[in-house]
């Protein structure tokens, strides 16, 4: 009983203050394991739990999108043998979730450049969001081998050959434009971004869509996130007045 009240009580939170898409760059799985003398792979197991908790309590919650950081353009450059576990915890964990998943009417979406991954992970990605992408429920778009930056150069790379091809006119470029050659092109902008580990940068991650999110930063490490975070976040965003940027 008490356990509805409060989630009754952060629900009517969420509509008020209008939040519909939460960001969020998981950040300090590495840090947690060596907090607790383990392996860095045993971090990235358990920031595998804490993600699968977050979409639970979104779904929980009537929260209609949210987007993760689960792998960007630049840790390519960490160790092979990371690196590998990496995709193959993506894949793994992508593989033993896309029923439930789909069960719970959760609509999946990878954003990235996924060209550069391997051909198998590339089939289970493209299943997943085939399989799930009549559902109405929960959109949850899992940014993987994303960079905001190549985003960004890919839609301008896109209407530039418009241009050469003379489908489009220069006058014909704007803000709007340039979105809907994003990966994110049918979803809305990120009200609320939030990093976990207490860095204090977004890390090359949704530059354009998150030009007026609220950001929020914790300490607390990926690993340990979960719902009482998620609500101190929530209703630090309730308590702010968002201008975009008029002052």
């Amino acid at each position: 009983m008490i356990e509805n009240q409060l989630n009754n009580g952060i629900i009517q939170v969420i509509e008020d203050s209008n939040l519909k898409h939460i960001a969020i760059i998981m950040d300090g799985n590495r840090r947690w394991a060596k907090k607790h003398n383990l392996p860095s792979i045993a971090g990235h197991n358990h920031g595998v739990k804490s993600l699968k908790n977050l979409i639970q309590i979104a779904d929980d919650w009537n929260i209609k999108y949210i987007t993760t950081y689960a792998f960007s353009t630049e840790n390519w450059d960490r160790k092979k043998e990371e690196v590998d576990f990496l995709m193959m915890l993506i894949g793994k964990t992508i593989n033993n979730e896309i029923d439930e998943l789909h069960k719970k009417n959760v609509k999946v979406r990878i954003i990235g450049d996924l060209s550069e991954l391997s051909p198998k992970l590339q089939d289970i990605l493209h299943s997943a969001m085939d399989k799930t992408k009549d559902n109405t429920g929960l959109n949850l778009q899992m940014a993987i081998n994303y960079g905001a930056r190549r985003e960004i150069l890919s839609s301008v790379k896109k209407i530039a050959s418009l241009l050469n091809d003379n489908k489009l006119k220069i006058d014909d470029i704007s803000e709007d434009l340039i979105s809907e050659n994003l990966y994110t092109s049918d979803i809305p902008d990120p009200d609320l971004l939030i990093r976990t580990s207490g860095e204090y940068r977004i890390s090359n991650y949704l530059l354009w869509q998150a030009a007026y999110s609220e950001l929020y930063i914790t300490e607390t490490l990926w690993p340990d996130f979960g719902q009482e975070h998620l609500e101190e976040a929530i209703l630090a965003y309730a308590n702010r007045s968002r201008r975009f940027g008029k002052g």
